[in-house]
């Protein structure tokens, strides 16, 4: 079985960068990075330290329901490539743990997916939870701040 990990929609990436508005209808405010612990969603990376950095607001669910969650997350101000490397990356290595929950096809949390999981598990939790015929994709968030990380499915 193997996974694909997602950026966020790289459409509603650059239009953030442009200057579009974020989930709650605002521009995204600019900082700079202290660096480790300031995760870009579309890298996959840690903003490096001094490095210009959006925050923003961000639902990645494709409508308003009641499972779809809204939360901060970052991004490198400057365009930066998308992830597309295989394997695990690099911003789910640099907490002690996260939490997964499987979702169905209609963007609903699966009961009994949520999990708060050990870094070195992500991947096998992932895979388990994906198995089930009910779950659509895992959604990867933190553990202590709930700040979505990445999206992972099974790979086509």
């Amino acid at each position: 079985m193997t996974l694909t990990f997602h950026p966020y929609d790289q459409t509603f990436v650059d239009d953030v960068r442009a200057g579009g508005p974020d989930a709650y209808g605002r521009p995204a405010e600019h900082a700079v990075s202290a660096g480790p612990g300031n995760p870009c969603r579309s890298c996959l990376r840690d903003i490096p330290e001094g490095v210009q950095m959006l925050i923003l607001a961000a639902r990645p669910f494709p409508e308003m329901q009641p499972y779809a969650e809204t939360g901060p997350v970052f991004l490198c101000a400057d365009a930066c490539r998308p992830w597309a490397d295989g394997g695990v990356p690099p911003i789910l290595t640099t907490s002690p743990d996260y939490l997964l929950k499987g979702y169905s096809a209609d963007h609903r949390i699966v009961y009994g997916t949520g999990q708060v999981v050990d870094r070195d598990r992500v991947a096998k939790y992932a895979a388990e939870v994906l198995s089930r015929g009910d779950v659509a994709y895992v959604d990867v968030r933190s553990a202590r701040n709930n700040c979505f990380q990445t999206r992972i499915t099974l790979a086509p």
